[in-house]
Protein backbone atom coordinates (compact mmCIF):
# COMPACT_ATOMS: atom_id res chain seq x y z
CA UNK A 1 0.00 0.00 0.00
CA UNK A 2 2.81 2.58 0.91
CA UNK A 3 3.95 1.56 -2.60
CA UNK A 4 1.29 2.69 -4.53
CA UNK A 5 1.07 5.70 -2.65
CA UNK A 6 4.62 6.70 -3.63
CA UNK A 7 3.67 6.52 -6.91
CA UNK A 8 0.53 8.09 -6.67
CA UNK A 9 2.74 11.07 -5.25
CA UNK A 10 5.51 10.74 -7.83
CA UNK A 11 2.85 10.53 -11.40
CA UNK A 12 1.13 13.96 -9.21
CA UNK A 13 4.17 15.58 -9.00
CA UNK A 14 5.27 14.66 -12.72
CA UNK A 15 1.79 15.76 -14.06
CA UNK A 16 2.28 18.96 -12.10
CA UNK A 17 5.34 20.26 -13.90
CA UNK A 18 4.98 18.62 -16.96
CA UNK A 19 1.40 18.95 -17.74
CA UNK A 20 0.29 22.19 -16.21
CA UNK A 21 1.64 25.04 -18.04
CA UNK A 22 4.07 27.63 -17.05
CA UNK A 23 3.83 30.77 -15.33
CA UNK A 24 2.97 33.28 -18.06
CA UNK A 25 4.81 37.01 -18.06
CA UNK A 26 2.71 39.69 -19.52
CA UNK A 27 3.85 40.00 -23.30
CA UNK A 28 1.98 43.06 -24.10
CA UNK A 29 1.31 46.00 -22.18
CA UNK A 30 -0.51 49.10 -22.95
CA UNK A 31 -0.53 52.42 -21.20
CA UNK A 32 -1.97 55.96 -21.10
CA UNK A 33 0.15 59.21 -20.04
CA UNK A 34 0.21 62.68 -18.84
CA UNK A 35 3.21 64.56 -20.70
CA UNK A 36 4.70 67.68 -19.55
CA UNK A 37 7.53 69.91 -22.16
CA UNK A 38 9.12 73.20 -22.28
CA UNK A 39 8.33 73.83 -25.83
CA UNK A 40 4.36 75.38 -26.78
CA UNK A 41 2.27 73.33 -26.15
CA UNK A 42 3.33 72.31 -23.20
CA UNK A 43 1.16 69.74 -21.69
CA UNK A 44 -0.33 66.88 -23.69
CA UNK A 45 -1.28 62.97 -23.42
CA UNK A 46 -0.03 60.09 -24.63
CA UNK A 47 -0.71 56.54 -24.99
CA UNK A 48 1.45 53.58 -25.61
CA UNK A 49 1.61 50.01 -26.89
CA UNK A 50 4.28 47.53 -25.85
CA UNK A 51 5.20 43.71 -26.76
CA UNK A 52 7.72 41.59 -24.60
CA UNK A 53 10.35 40.64 -27.13
CA UNK A 54 12.34 38.01 -25.05
CA UNK A 55 10.51 36.13 -22.78
CA UNK A 56 13.33 33.59 -21.86
CA UNK A 57 16.20 35.66 -20.17
CA UNK A 58 15.33 35.88 -16.60
CA UNK A 59 15.25 39.95 -15.05
CA UNK A 60 15.69 41.03 -18.33
CA UNK A 61 12.74 42.71 -20.46
CA UNK A 62 13.02 44.06 -23.93
CA UNK A 63 10.03 45.91 -25.67
CA UNK A 64 8.91 46.95 -29.19
CA UNK A 65 6.75 50.28 -28.18
CA UNK A 66 4.57 52.12 -30.10
CA UNK A 67 3.63 55.46 -28.63
CA UNK A 68 1.77 58.44 -29.68
CA UNK A 69 1.36 62.03 -27.82
CA UNK A 70 -1.08 64.67 -28.40
CA UNK A 71 -0.68 68.59 -27.10
CA UNK A 72 -2.72 71.52 -28.02
CA UNK A 73 -3.25 74.59 -26.98
CA UNK A 74 -4.82 78.15 -27.39
CA UNK A 75 -3.02 81.67 -28.36
CA UNK A 76 -3.93 84.83 -27.94
CA UNK A 77 -2.10 87.97 -28.77
CA UNK A 78 -2.33 91.62 -27.92
CA UNK A 79 -4.40 93.74 -25.46
CA UNK A 80 -7.77 93.39 -27.19
CA UNK A 81 -7.19 89.54 -26.97
CA UNK A 82 -6.74 88.81 -30.56
CA UNK A 83 -6.99 84.95 -30.79
CA UNK A 84 -3.67 83.91 -32.16
CA UNK A 85 -4.58 80.42 -33.50
CA UNK A 86 -4.88 77.11 -31.84
CA UNK A 87 -1.56 75.07 -32.12
CA UNK A 88 -1.61 71.21 -32.21
CA UNK A 89 0.94 69.57 -32.09
CA UNK A 90 1.62 65.60 -32.16
CA UNK A 91 3.82 62.90 -32.77
CA UNK A 92 3.73 59.16 -33.12
CA UNK A 93 7.35 56.76 -33.31
CA UNK A 94 8.78 52.99 -32.91
CA UNK A 95 11.08 52.56 -29.74
CA UNK A 96 12.84 49.87 -28.60
CA UNK A 97 13.45 49.91 -24.56
CA UNK A 98 15.10 47.18 -22.41
CA UNK A 99 14.79 47.04 -18.28
CA UNK A 100 15.93 45.39 -15.75
CA UNK A 101 13.82 44.00 -12.98
CA UNK A 102 14.97 45.31 -8.93
CA UNK A 103 12.22 43.45 -6.81
CA UNK A 104 9.11 45.77 -7.78
CA UNK A 105 11.07 48.49 -9.92
CA UNK A 106 12.12 48.12 -13.27
CA UNK A 107 14.29 50.86 -14.86
CA UNK A 108 14.51 50.93 -18.42
CA UNK A 109 16.11 52.92 -21.18
CA UNK A 110 15.29 53.02 -24.83
CA UNK A 111 15.89 54.48 -28.44
CA UNK A 112 13.35 55.05 -31.25
CA UNK A 113 12.58 56.98 -34.34
CA UNK A 114 9.20 59.00 -34.96
CA UNK A 115 7.71 61.86 -36.67
CA UNK A 116 5.92 65.01 -35.26
CA UNK A 117 3.92 67.29 -36.75
CA UNK A 118 2.62 71.09 -35.22
CA UNK A 119 -0.59 72.46 -36.94
CA UNK A 120 -1.68 76.20 -36.57
CA UNK A 121 -5.62 76.38 -37.11
CA UNK A 122 -8.21 79.16 -37.04
CA UNK A 123 -5.84 82.39 -36.84
CA UNK A 124 -7.70 85.68 -36.54
CA UNK A 125 -4.70 87.95 -37.94
CA UNK A 126 -4.93 88.50 -41.42
CA UNK A 127 -1.03 88.03 -42.51
CA UNK A 128 -1.02 84.18 -40.31
CA UNK A 129 -1.21 81.64 -42.52
CA UNK A 130 -3.11 78.06 -41.59
CA UNK A 131 -0.52 75.20 -42.02
CA UNK A 132 1.30 72.23 -40.84
CA UNK A 133 5.10 71.43 -40.30
CA UNK A 134 5.91 68.31 -39.83
CA UNK A 135 9.60 66.24 -39.12
CA UNK A 136 11.28 63.11 -38.49
CA UNK A 137 13.17 62.88 -35.28
CA UNK A 138 14.79 60.22 -33.00
CA UNK A 139 14.67 60.44 -28.99
CA UNK A 140 16.12 58.38 -26.51
CA UNK A 141 14.54 58.00 -23.00
CA UNK A 142 14.95 56.61 -19.77
CA UNK A 143 12.10 55.72 -17.26
CA UNK A 144 11.23 53.33 -14.33
CA UNK A 145 8.24 50.82 -13.68
CA UNK A 146 6.48 50.01 -10.23
CA UNK A 147 5.05 46.76 -10.27
CA UNK A 148 2.89 46.72 -7.11
CA UNK A 149 -0.06 44.51 -8.70
CA UNK A 150 1.37 42.20 -11.61
CA UNK A 151 -1.56 44.39 -14.15
CA UNK A 152 -1.13 47.81 -13.09
CA UNK A 153 2.08 49.48 -13.40
CA UNK A 154 2.44 53.36 -12.93
CA UNK A 155 5.54 54.74 -14.91
CA UNK A 156 7.93 57.82 -14.93
CA UNK A 157 9.84 58.95 -17.52
CA UNK A 158 12.32 61.24 -19.33
CA UNK A 159 12.06 61.41 -23.10
CA UNK A 160 14.91 63.65 -25.23
CA UNK A 161 13.92 63.87 -28.97
CA UNK A 162 15.73 65.03 -31.72
CA UNK A 163 19.48 65.05 -30.73
CA UNK A 164 22.01 63.94 -33.70
CA UNK A 165 25.31 63.44 -31.93
CA UNK A 166 26.64 63.18 -28.39
CA UNK A 167 27.34 67.02 -27.56
CA UNK A 168 23.64 67.86 -28.61
CA UNK A 169 22.43 65.30 -26.25
CA UNK A 170 24.30 66.62 -23.91
CA UNK A 171 22.90 70.01 -24.65
CA UNK A 172 19.59 68.62 -24.79
CA UNK A 173 19.40 67.85 -21.32
CA UNK A 174 20.67 70.86 -20.17
CA UNK A 175 18.03 73.26 -21.66
CA UNK A 176 15.55 70.59 -20.88
CA UNK A 177 14.80 69.54 -24.30
CA UNK A 178 12.44 66.84 -23.57
CA UNK A 179 9.34 65.88 -21.76
CA UNK A 180 8.35 64.28 -18.21
CA UNK A 181 5.77 61.70 -18.59
CA UNK A 182 3.48 60.28 -16.39
CA UNK A 183 1.56 57.48 -16.45
CA UNK A 184 0.27 54.11 -15.81
CA UNK A 185 0.29 50.84 -18.23
CA UNK A 186 -1.88 48.07 -17.89
CA UNK A 187 0.06 44.38 -18.48
CA UNK A 188 -1.70 41.14 -19.85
Amino acid sequence: MQNYFKVITAVLILFTIFALPKQSLAQWHIGASYEIREEVPENGFGVRLERSILGAVPAVDVRLRGHFSYFSEDNYLGRDDIEYGTIESYDFGLAATGGIYVGLLMPYIGVGLGSTTTDLRDAEIPTANDGAESRLFWNGFIGAELSPVPAIKPFVEYRIKSAESFDELRESVGESNGRLIFGISLSF
